[in-house]
């Protein structure tokens, strides 16, 4: 439970987090300022994955908001902390684009360390009845009714494929930019490949 409680968590903070220094790198914000909206976008992510079964159940979307709150800040907290001091550690991660390999790679890197981090902070909620045990009592509602049958019942599982092939793709578009502004002689768009 506390592994799903984690993934979970996880794939809402990544998707918020790439999103957010997409657009903070296509407006041009500073790092400081993508770095506010990437972290500012993880959490609203977090809770409104964390969000959307519990509606689907029948709760209200204030009364779902309550819980989320309760049960994900501390486990979104840890891994957004963890996940920025990693990207932080590793040279060039926080400068590199998003067509840079080093942005891709750490960013796994980045993930897979704040699982680590936060799966034993989830361990500790859920042995105490609090996490994502305040949620566990709404999901699995299979007769969902009215607007709420509309809400997709998307498993954390394929969240979290589509996270790993997004961020692999990033991955290989990245290393293809490389590959391509150099064999081009820097006709491929790669600044740092002209000299």
């Amino acid at each position: 439970m506390a592994a799903s409680a984690t993934l979970h968590c996880l794939t809402g903070c990544a998707i918020g987090e790439i999103a957010g220094l997409m657009i903070g790198t296509a407006v041009g914000l500073s790092t400081g300022w993508t770095l506010v909206l990437a972290v500012g976008l993880a959490f609203v992510f977090g809770y409104f994955l964390s969000t959307l079964p519990l509606i689907r159940s029948g709760l209200g979307v204030g009364a779902a908001l309550t819980v989320v709150l309760a049960a994900d800040t501390l486990s979104i907290a840890t891994m957004e902390a963890v996940d920025n001091a990693v990207m932080a550690l590793i040279p060039g991660a926080m400068e590199a684009g998003l067509v840079n390999p080093v942005f891709w790679i750490g960013m796994m890197i980045a993930l897979a360390v704040a699982f680590v981090a936060a799966y034993p902070v989830n361990r500790y909620l859920l042995q105490r009845g609090k996490g994502h045990a305040l949620t566990h009592e709404y999901h699995g509602v299979v007769n969902a009714t009215g607007v709420r049958r509309f809400i997709p019942s998307i498993s954390t599982g394929a969240l979290a494929g589509v996270i790993v092939a997004f961020m692999l793709g990033g991955l290989v578009v990245s290393v293809a930019d490389e590959v391509g502004g150099d064999d081009a002689g820097g006709r491929g768009g790669h600044a740092t490949s002209m000299r």
